[in-house]
Order: C-alpha cells, then structure tokens, then sequence
C-alpha cells in the first residue's frame, strides 16, 4: 500500500513538478523535507522517510522533492535550466507552497549545495541540516567518476538488467549492499514505464554537468550560513566526494557540527540501513527542543 501522498506544483517557469508527502496529522516535530543528488530523485528516501513519519508522538512529516527532469518531474527543454540557481528556487517556491519554514533538511550532494544556499538566501527556511556526503570542497576524482557515467548508462530490457546494471556500477563504492538491496535500488534509479524501466533523469543533465566540472568552487562562506543551526555531516567511508581533510575543517568551522561515518559505504550513503537511519532519527529528535515555539508548517 502507498505510504505516501503524490504533490504536483508549477514551477514559476511552468514547469509541472513532483514531491512526495508521507503524512502524519498532527505531528509537532519538524518536518523534513528531503533533497536528492544529481540524477536522483525523491524515491533514494522511501526507507527513512517511513521510518520517521509513523502515527504516533516520534513522527514528522516528510516531502521529497523531484528536481525538474528528475523522477516524475517535467523535463526543462532548456539543459541550461538544469542549474543550481534554478532548482534552488524550485526547492524555495515548494516550501512556500506547503508553507514550510525552520524545516529539518536532509541533503545529498548536490542537495547539500541547496541545503547551503538555502540558508544563506533564506535562513528561515531551515532549522536543522543534514548534509549526506557533501561538504565545501567537492574532491575532483568523484565529480570526474559521476560525470564519466551521467548521462551514459543504458537503457535495461527488464528489471533484472536493470538491477545487474546498477550492482556494476555501484558494488566498489557500496560493498556492504546486501545482495537483495540492489533490485531495490534499480527501481529507485529507473522510473517504472508500465512495468519496464525507463530513464530516471534527462540525459541532457551531462551538459549541465560538464560545466560544473570545469571549475569546483569551494563554498565555504555558504557553508559558514550554517552555523545558526545545527548540522549532522555524514561521511561514506569509501567516499571520493567529501574528503576526511574536509570533513576536519567543517568540525573546526561549525559550532553545532555533529558527525558520522557510514562504514561500507561510498558516495553517498543510501540511507536504507537500520544504523544510518537510527544516526539520521536520533540527531533530528535532539533538534526538535524549540519546534513547538518556531513552528515549520503555518497550516
């Protein structure tokens, strides 16, 4: 049975765009609202999404976003709008739609950019932040092995090349899968055409891609808009992405700076095992003290 409520908004570009919703009536805690990688989209957190919004007094309301030509979202005929200044406004004009502030923010990689940005163009947007592999220094070498494949990997015949596909391109960076999970995750990498697998995202990210790539700006004055709220950082033990260095530097820069390593797991953890969604649950109850006096959904 689906546990979640299917949202369809307009971008202020016309655009038709999706989120999930995972409901709990009534709820005080924050609710989280969740923003994928790159190619990904709002099915990469089905699992801790259940697992926070249950009907009692531990739940909250969970929204994961489909960036424009991601999952069910339209796709932008114009490559160029697949930008981070772009999909930043997409994320900002949802949050008002649903009248969400002082929010919990999960982030994975380039969601963590926008979980940074969000804070410095709208601080009262976010309450608490969890930034999934991500930091202010993005490593060449794992930007390089993302591009290498974006935009590149072949369309499957059925669900069992699909799930081989993805179990070839992910084994090294996630040893610790079980071998069951990886049909599960071929079916968050695909989008489900009548049964078949079909591309998730619009190829034409690779060109939005390969200009970001040219130049890595390093975001430590966005990271520094963080400091008002309290930060979880969680790190891939096998990440190519968010360095160890960088992650030392982030300690020494954020006050509120909590971390975790998730062992067996490169970039970016998948957030489908008891222990990292138990590390995710954990820091977001200890964040909820002043959700009762900064309420983050006005309806």
């Amino acid at each position: 049975m689906q546990r979640w409520t299917d949202i369809h908004f307009t971008s202020r570009d016309g655009l038709r765009l999706y989120a999930r919703h995972y409901p709990v009536p009534g709820a005080w805690r924050r609710p989280l609202v969740c923003l994928a990688g790159l190619t990904r989209n709002s099915r990469d957190f089905h699992d801790l999404a259940s697992a926070l919004a249950t009907p009692d007094e531990q739940g909250r309301n969970v929204y994961a976003l489909d960036y424009r030509g991601r999952g069910r979202s339209q796709h932008d005929p114009n490559w160029r709008n697949y930008s981070i200044l772009i999909e930043l406004n997409d994320v900002l004009d949802f949050l008002i739609v649903k009248g969400l502030h002082h929010a919990a923010v999960i982030s994975t990689s380039r969601g963590g950019i926008l979980a940074m940005l969000m804070a410095v163009l709208r601080p009262s947007s976010v309450g608490a932040v969890v930034l999934n592999d991500i930091g202010p220094v993005i490593e060449r070498d794992g930007l390089t092995r993302i591009a290498a494949y974006v935009g590149r990997v072949p369309l499957p015949a059925d669900w069992a090349e699909a799930t081989q596909i993805i179990r070839d391109l992910n084994h090294r960076q996630f040893p610790a899968v079980p071998e069951a999970q990886w049909g599960e995750l071929a079916r968050q990498y695909f989008n489900d055409d009548n049964g078949l697998p079909s591309a998730a995202y619009d190829p034409a990210l690779a060109k939005s891609l390969a200009q970001m790539t040219e130049a890595i700006p390093e975001l430590w004055s966005q990271f520094t808009a963080l400091t008002p709220v309290p930060v979880l950082a969680l790190r891939g033990e096998l990440s190519d992405i968010l360095s160890t260095a960088t992650l030392k530097d982030m300690r020494q820069r954020h006050p509120r700076l909590e971390t975790a390593i998730i062992s067996g797991q490169g970039h970016a953890p998948l957030l489908k095992d008891d222990a990292s969604i138990r590390i995710v649950a954990e820091f977001l109850q200890r964040t909820d003290a002043d959700a009762r006096l900064h309420p983050a959904v006005a309806a």
